[in-house]
């Protein structure tokens, strides 16, 4: 493998408290050096990026990669391509396949598949439960030793409060994680949809914001109780942010995140019964969008996750009652954090790498998300000043599911480095 060198641009990495014009020198998979005027071997492919943002590679904690089971929606190595395409240089898989991941067989054959696709690293989710159906636990040590960073029975919350206690005991034994989609079934069922004005006006059944809180509320108090390590996924309401705040202010163990159509968008983006914007969580209002922004602003939000969710097109093209819930993310997911937090002023540059590379690698215990000498030569390197147009046709995932078509979007990934070897180039995609 040739060393890496990267030229002139602005190197961005807050666990350094580095933002500096530098260049970066990748040797053997690893970061060998940063400084200015490095001096690298003379077979190094030299990269010029100067006007660009080097950032230590991002990780996407929350992605659908629908293999086994629907592979006619997505596949591992179209995931990983698409995540490459958005600038992320790892992402981890759910277990809500067909059949979910819940036996380590399982967990290997995913990882085996994300190392075959040659792109961004995949890591697998195990399914906190068999069969995802809430009732027995999964062997969390057999699934952490085939290589599962975190379990969660995400697309399904864990109903049964005794379960999520126990999950949250075993889990401790292992280190690992226990992420959970927070929805009390029995206020939100039936639902399609953010409970409101919106909801009533086009005559849909709602899901009410306290279906997400009560379930947060519950969890909480599950962690703080077992000392276990939660983490909520997809936040998408004010008082699931003041109430995950308040917890951490208590010394809870707890990390969450937002995802960019939260941070985005409202419920009125379904208006004319737009399947392409119904997800679970669903979109809430103004205000809930405001408190998830602050959330990621004051950190209360950890990270920022995609919750890349690709289906076809024939699935979406139904009543909005019957479509599935979800949209891709991967590759619009930059350009929105850029456009809606940065160039708003409600990110720095530094608090959104934090949010996008250190923070996953933090609360996944990765390798990752510094370019720190010795650290994996996992890099994102972002054109900041980059506009475009949202155009789903080009998309590397297989599904086109999204809201944002058309959109004029700032930033976006310029260069995808993964154990020092380029894995996506702007300059290569026609």
């Amino acid at each position: 493998m040739r060393p890496v060198l990267l030229l002139g641009g602005r190197v961005i990495d807050p666990t350094q408290r580095l933002d500096a014009v530098a260049d970066v020198l990748l040797v053997e998979g690893r970061v060998a050096a940063l400084g200015r005027d490095l001096s690298a071997p003379d077979d190094a492919e030299r990269v010029d990026c100067r006007g660009k943002i080097v950032a230590p590679g991002f990780i996407d904690l929350h992605v659908h990669l629908r293999e086994p089971g629907d592979e006619h929606e997505e596949t591992i190595a179209s995931g990983a391509r698409a995540a490459a395409a958005g600038g992320f240089t790892a992402v981890v898989a759910m277990p809500n396949t067909r059949p979910p991941i819940d036996n380590p067989a399982a967990v290997g054959y995913v990882r085996a598949a994300g190392e075959r696709a040659g792109a961004a690293r995949v890591y697998p989710a195990a399914a906190i439960t068999i069969g995802q159906k809430g009732e027995q636990l999964t062997e969390f040590g057999e699934l952490r030793a085939a290589g599962a960073v975190i379990v969660t029975d995400d697309g399904r919350p864990v109903m049964h409060g005794g379960v999520l206690r126990m999950a949250l005991e075993y889990a401790q034994n292992f280190d690992l994680p226990v992420a959970v989609h927070a929805e009390d079934l029995h206020l939100s069922r039936g639902g399609s949809m953010h409970e409101g004005v919106v909801s009533l006006r086009l005559g849909l059944m709602g899901m009410p914001p306290v279906a997400e809180e009560a379930m947060i509320a519950r969890d909480l108090l599950l962690a703080e109780w077992t000392g276990g390590r939660l983490h909520v996924q997809h936040v998408s309401t004010a008082r699931g942010v003041a109430m995950i705040r308040e917890a951490k202010a208590r010394g809870v163990r707890v990390t969450a995140e937002a995802t960019p159509h939260h941070f985005t968008l409202t419920d009125e983006a379904v208006e004319g019964y737009r399947t392409a914007a119904k997800v679970n969580p669903p979109l809430r209002t103004a205000a809930d969008r405001e408190a998830v922004r602050e959330g990621l602003r004051d950190g209360t939000l950890d990270a920022i996750a995609t919750d890349h969710a690709p289906h076809h097109y024939d699935e979406k093209e139904q009543a909005f009652e019957d479509a599935p819930f979800g949209m891709v993310g991967l590759e619009t997911a930059v350009g929105l954090a850029v456009t809606q937090l940065v160039c708003t002023g409600l990110l720095s540059w530094s608090q959104l790498v934090e949010r996008m590379s250190v923070a996953p690698a933090r609360i996944l215990q990765l390798p990752g998300g510094s370019l720190a000498a010795g650290s994996p030569a996992d890099v994102t390197v972002l054109d900041p000043d980059a506009e475009w147009i949202v155009e789903p046709d080009r998309f590397l995932s297989r599904s086109r599911n999204t809201p944002f078509a058309g959109w004029r979007l700032r930033g976006r990934a310029w260069r995808t480095i993964v154990g020092g070897r380029t894995v996506w180039s702007a300059a290569s995609t026609p």
